[in-house]
Order: structure tokens, then sequence, then C-alpha cells
């Protein structure tokens, strides 16, 4: 079953399907990983309280920028609220995969740039 999930990861990676700039976005975010140069850039379009759109940019292994993808297919289509409330757990279990708390970091670089994103929203 792992395998299946550690497939997705490298699919996502490989193949990232929320990869792209959102022109006007009501939302922008930049967020790095300091220890190991992980980056990402999240945009979020949000009309009437949801987000419409959500695209990423960024670079830096396999799990950060999949993870980002995933994110993002999570969160489409939710509530500002809703998708401020996505636990930290809760998406790390979407992932499917163990963690080394190095890698953890990496997982949750989205997570962490999405929070501040919605942080006023």
């Amino acid at each position: 079953m792992l395998d299946m999930y550690a497939e997705e990861i490298l699919e996502r990676y490989k193949d990232p399907v929320n990869r792209g700039e959102i022109k006007n976005a009501t939302a922008e975010v930049h967020e790095t990983n300091p220890l190991c140069g992980d980056s990402v850039d999240i945009y979020l379009k949000i009309e009437n309280g949801k987000i419409s759109e959500a695209k990423f940019n960024g670079f830096g292994c396999a799990i950060s920028q999949a993870s980002a993808d995933l994110l993002l297919d999570e969160i489409r289509g939710k509530s500002s609220k809703d998708a401020k409330s996505l636990a930290k757990e809760q998406f790390l279990k979407t992932l499917g995969i163990s963690l080394s708390p190095a890698r953890l970091k990496c997982a949750l670089l989205s997570w962490y740039a999405l929070m501040i994103a919605l942080q006023d929203r």
C-alpha cells in the first residue's frame, strides 16, 4: 500500500497538475525551508469566500513539490474557513507515506504557506 502512495508522490513531482501562477491572485505567499532550500509559492483566487483557483510554483525535493500539488487538490472548492481548519496531521495522512523529521518539514512547507495565505481570510 505504501508503494502506491510513493508512486503518486513521484508522479505528482514529475507532472504536477496544479503548477502555475494565477494573475491577480487574491492571496500569494512565498515560503522556503532554509534547512534544505526547498521553495514554494502558493497562489489563491478566493471568490465569495471559496477557493476557486489554487496554483503553486517552486523547486525542491519530490516530497515538497508533490505535497504542494496534493494540498491544492484538497482545498480547491472549499471555503477559506474550511481550508484553514485543515490540520497538518490530517494533511499528512493524505500523503500516505511515513516521513523522517527532516522530510516532515518538506511535506509541510506548502501547508505552512497556505496557513499564512489564509491568515486574514
